[in-house]
């Protein structure tokens, strides 16, 4: 498939960062407009080369990288669909084209670039948008990293970003008082004292943020009217009825097209019950009124852990496909079948006469990327990648959530590389 197709070159060195005092005003207004304040945390002395590990939540979240490290240049991770019609510009201000989830050895040696220079490496380790404002998936190929490059590591905990700009729902909602905390977590001896694990740990705990808690915290109320819309891509399931890919979210109302049941997203972020369901098939109401959008989405992970955990997910569909295996654009591939079961994703499809498959086992991705209404093109899409093909696959014709998807990844690689005893 796409055999004579030029691949994007990710072998040719990074760039330093150039056009930093343009970068510098640039990314300034972000952080004006919603008045960010940074604390910077054991910091005192630490100059580069160190790894930044940032939380990702929404675009600014570099600004906010840039702003912090002034006057220092900094290197960031970027995935190949940032590069589209403007890799010259990409490379000119030091990223590095990632294609994600993937085991790239190459980015190793970028990385050992970068650091060599005196530079910092920019990561995010989450490798998307965090869906609903809290900690993704964390690698334990970060500790290793660390271990590897024989650096200090530095923390960038940004809270605001998600509520500002859900994934879900991206236009600015103004939130005013945006915070960040800027950490030395780890010197270079402790880097070298500690292994893998314990540090994994650290950097775990670090990462533990959650957007709604700390609006709720500080009293930050959203008058942004449409600020429940397209909470259905994350809040998929009614927890009055249990039927899934019947939400709809619009203007601040949560609604339940199978029972009826209505919530209202309130300024404060939460949700307030105002209308109970009706009964369906029976059903009857299983779980209590989740005021804490975390709580719903983290409900919904616990489903699908039990029917991984009883062998029985599955999904299946037919798809568009488009492929990105450059950054000169996309390429259509027209039709194909897409599968995510027990045993990973299977994709099969035909391109000018040659057939295609492939095939990623569940025990070899521990997270995916997905998207919402990507590129106005043609709605919800799961992004599989190797290292050579990065495909973009829109489920059509049935009923289905990209992100009951991701949670399933996720489940299924820990049901595989979960200790016997902790089944």
């Amino acid at each position: 498939m796409l055999d004579n197709i030029p691949r994007y070159d990710m072998k040719k060195p990074p760039m330093r960062m150039h056009l930093r005092p343009l970068l510098w005003a640039l990314t300034k207004p972000d952080l004006l407009k919603h008045r960010t304040k940074i604390t910077k945390i054991s910091m005192e002395g630490v100059k580069p080369p160190y790894i930044l590990l940032c939380n990702h939540n929404a675009f600014m979240d570099m600004s906010l990288a840039i702003q912090a490290n002034i006057p220092h240049r900094i290197n960031f991770i970027v995935a190949i669909d940032g590069f589209i019609k403007r890799e010259w510009l990409l490379r000119l201000i030091g990223c590095i084209c990632k294609r994600k989830f993937t085991n790239d050895t190459q980015m190793l040696r970028h990385i050992r670039t970068v650091l060599s220079r005196g530079d910092i490496i920019g990561i995010y380790p989450e490798a998307r948008y965090s869906l609903c404002g809290t900690t993704a998936v964390l690698p334990d190929s970060v500790g290793k990293l660390a271990k590897f490059c024989k650096v200090p590591v530095v923390t960038l905990i940004s809270h605001g970003h998600h509520v500002n700009s859900p994934f879900f729902n991206l236009p600015d909602h103004k939130v005013k008082g945006i915070e960040a905390e800027m950490t030395c977590l780890l010197t270079k001896e402790d880097v070298e004292r500690m292994d893998s694990a314990e540090i994994n740990e650290k950097i775990r705990k670090a990462f533990v943020y959650d957007d709604y808690a700390w609006q709720k915290a500080r009293g930050i109320r959203i008058t942004y009217k449409n600020r429940a819309k397209g909470l259905q891509k994350i809040l998929y399931q009614c927890t009055q009825c249990g039927t899934e890919y019947h939400m709809q979210g619009d203007g601040v109302s949560l609604r339940c097209g199978s029972c009826g049941a209505e919530w209202e997203m309130t300024e404060l972020g939460e949700l307030r019950k105002i209308r109970s369901g009706a009964l369906v098939s029976g059903k009857q109401e299983r779980v209590p009124d989740f005021t804490h959008i975390p709580d719903w989405y983290e409900w919904e992970r616990a489903n699908v852990k039990k029917e991984v955990a009883e062998g029985r997910y599955s999904f299946s569909c037919t798809a568009h496909v488009d492929a990105l295996p450059n950054a000169k654009g996309y390429i259509h591939l027209g039709k194909a079948h897409f599968t995510h079961d027990m045993d990973g994703f299977h994709l099969s499809g035909n391109y000018k006469g040659e057939d295609y498959k492939v095939e990623i086992p569940a025990p070899d991705r521990y997270s995916v990327h997905i998207e919402y209404e990507y590129l106005g093109k043609y709605g919800d899409c799961v992004d599989l990648n190797t290292l050579q093909d990065t495909l973009y696959v829109y489920p059509e014709d049935c009923l289905f959530s990209v992100t009951k998807i991701s949670l399933a990844t996720e489940e299924l690689y820990q049901h595989y590389h979960r200790p016997k005893d902790e089944s």
